[in-house]
């Protein structure tokens, strides 16, 4: 006990040491670790949720850099998973589980990559509770049940055109598509506009 305490008054000032003996405790203490590292690939104006120990949720729109606010204590695993998927879009994580070791500083190795799973979409607004629309890109549909954003499956070739039409209103409304036609980008997701009044 001695030497463990002799350990901690050296991490300490003289006047700050002396306490620490008299009251006994076991170590020098420190703040917890902060888990975070790396978010590329994601499209403009999409999100994606990420989780750590199925509790610790952070959402990101943007890539680069990232950290979650809450603090994980010296040997305590971590694992982060991916919550909420970005519209037409998939997110996978590498690196991302392990155990915090304070001696060798806040983990900050988590690669987080997304790739375009859809070359269509866009942004549905307006449209009351409880209703959907169907919208069309030839002969391809995608029911719509909530406003927020919305992506046709699978990737276009690019330099393919598309045209998005409306097939089925949402009850008692009206809505209609802006920017709905124009041709495929590589690797961008091409986004339209519905409006429903």
């Amino acid at each position: 006990m001695n030497g463990t305490r002799t350990a901690i008054a050296s991490c300490l000032p003289r006047s700050a040491a002396a306490i620490v003996l008299a009251l006994g405790l076991s170590s020098c203490g420190g703040s917890d670790a902060l888990i975070g590292g790396t978010l590329s690939g994601l499209g403009d104006g999409l999100s994606v949720v990420l989780q750590n120990n199925n509790t610790d949720n952070l959402s990101l729109t943007m890539n680069g850099n990232f950290t979650f606010p809450t603090g994980i204590a010296n040997g305590t695993t971590y694992s982060v998973t991916v919550l909420t998927q970005p519209t037409g879009q998939t997110c996978n994580v590498s690196n991302g589980a392990g155990t915090v070791d304070t001696d060798k500083g806040d983990p900050s190795g988590i690669q987080v990559t997304c790739s375009a799973t859809s070359s269509l979409g866009g942004t549905l607004t307006g449209m009351l509770a409880g209703r959907s629309i169907t919208l069309a890109n030839g002969v391809q549909l995608v029911t719509v049940a909530q406003n927020g954003p919305f992506a046709f499956a699978g990737v276009l070739p690019a330099g393919s055109t598309y045209a998005v039409t409306i097939v089925t209103q949402p009850a008692g409304q009206i809505c209609s598509v802006i920017n709905g036609t124009g041709t495929v980008v590589a690797n961008v997701m091409s986004t339209v506009a519905v409006t429903c009044l």
